[in-house]
């Protein structure tokens, strides 16, 4: 994925309560003068999901509540945590639960609940019904923004968790490679609270990875430090700490439970600079090492490349001599992953606009001779290139999408096979919806939950051309 900022996705004018959710999000501010409705509490009825990890509800006069910490079908008490009179909807969260779903279980983890940590959504879900919400998130996504059935996506509907995460409910997969701790004014790493910059303190983080976890960042004094992000990568022994000072700061000595390599977020330039150790993790995914420098992008749960590889390749299936391009690509995944399948014959082009990105991209396919990486973002770079036709393209772009401009560039391409690879469901509708302006069709989609007790999922739609007589 290209290192762009994430951005809320963006949407057309919602106009239901589901669709305030993918809209341009404008909060529940009225003025000034409204009365805050904070701590107000309600006894409603539970609606449908919505996207973000909460649930729609009504009060008995008609306010629509965003509800977090409770499941559709259930009675509660939900509190007012954002929202004034007057607002066009509220934030609330269950606090009490008077008609319990089938699907509701116990917390497992002891930091989960109304004002505590926001990490996880879904911890009072079972898991087949966390996926079974995010599915009908993006099948609401689909038909909202693309006019699209699953049927017409090619989806059946399911959400597929990773390999080794479908445990039975009150077990908690271990799948949080990379965690950003939060430091309080006392020193403690913990973890933001939904909507919040106040930090609750932790011992252990549950979806942490075995090779985070074992770090001991929760155990040691960071006071000083604004944050630590903790990285343990996969396929590889590496483990890297990223510390970003408060202003004027000094850093720790960093003594940690295992060897680890430092870096630091630089005051004035935001940079990302070495302090011990290696300046990058190495990752395994499709049988090749990556080399992932200065924080930069990978997918968080150690099997999410393999996985995605796997996907869009299915979707492809590329063929010797093949011209491709991978656009947002990031440390080369898909490039050398595309490369692998084309032969001496074939040729990539990718476009990543992160600089660092990019010179590790270049170091990780140097073997390829007929890979090329650009630097500077999709929307200006590709238009210099010159192309006008390619055989396949795959994209990974940040949370709000490509966008139109953007999609119909790549639909007058002619590729046979598009692979769109999605964190998004909303902005991945809104641009399918693009694609077809363009004449494309969804052939296929897959959508995978890498995310366990969180909202968030990861979707493959593989794209073709509608046929002329069709």
């Amino acid at each position: 994925m290209q290192a762009e900022p994430k951005k809320t996705q963006a949407g057309s004018t919602a106009e239901s309560p589901v669709d305030s959710l993918t809209g341009p999000l404008a909060d529940s501010l009225v003025g000034p003068s409204a009365d805050s409705l904070v701590g107000e509490e309600y006894e409603v009825e539970v609606g449908p999901v919505a996207h973000g990890g909460h649930c729609v509800a009504r009060t008995a006069d008609g306010q629509v509540l965003f509800v977090r910490h409770a499941l559709p079908g259930e009675r509660v008490v939900a509190r007012v945590t954002e929202g004034e009179e007057g607002a066009r909807f509220l934030r609330a969260d269950a606090v009490s639960v008077l008609s319990a779903s089938k699907d509701r279980v116990e917390a497992p983890c002891p930091y989960a609940g109304p004002g505590r940590c926001g990490g996880c959504d879904w911890q009072h879900a079972k898991p087949g019904a966390q996926r079974r919400m995010k599915g009908e998130v993006v099948a609401e996504q689909l038909q909202r923004l693309a006019g699209l059935t699953p049927e017409e996506a090619g989806w059946d509907g399911t959400v597929m968790p990773a390999e080794g995460d479908k445990l039975p409910a009150g077990q908690v997969p271990q799948w949080r490679t990379r965690v950003q701790y939060a430091v309080d004014d006392e020193g403690h790493a913990g973890l933001r609270r939904h909507r919040s910059h106040e930090v609750e303190p932790i011992d252990h983080c549950m979806i942490a990875a075995p090779g985070v976890s074992e770090l001991g960042v929760e155990k040691r004094d960071w006071t000083g430090m604004e944050s630590v992000e903790a990285i343990a990568a996969t396929g590889s022994q590496d483990r890297q700490v990223i510390l970003t000072p408060r202003p004027e700061a000094r850093l720790p000595l960093v003594e940690l439970d295992k060897p680890v390599s430092v870096m630091r977020v630089g005051e004035k330039d935001g940079g990302v600079h070495r302090v011990h150790g290696r300046a990058f993790v190495r990752e395994r995914a499709d049988g090749r090492t990556h080399r992932v420098g200065s924080g930069g992008f990978w997918q968080v749960h150690p099997k999410a490349a393999d996985t995605l590889v796997t996907a869009v390749m299915q979707g492809l299936l590329p063929r010797k001599g093949d011209m491709a391009l991978d656009l947002y690509c990031g440390v080369g995944l898909f490039a050398g992953a595309l490369a692998d399948r084309l032969g001496d014959q074939g040729a990539v082009l990718g476009i990543e606009s992160g600089k660092r990105a990019v010179e590790d991209a270049r170091h990780n396919l140097a073997a390829f001779d007929r890979v090329r990486i650009e630097q500077g973002k999709v929307d200006s770079v590709l238009p210099r290139t010159g192309i006008t036709e390619v055989d396949l393209i795959v994209l990974d772009p940040p949370r709000a999408g490509a966008g139109r401009k953007t999609v119909a560039h790549l639909a007058s391409l002619s590729a046979r096979r598009i692979a769109y690879v999605a964190c998004d469901p909303a902005a991945l509708a809104r641009d399918l919806g693009y694609f077809r302006e363009g004449g494309y069709r969804v052939r296929m989609l897959r959508v995978f939950d890498l995310f366990p007790m969180t909202h968030h999922v990861e979707c493959v739609a593989i794209l073709e051309p509608v046929r002329k007589d069709a």
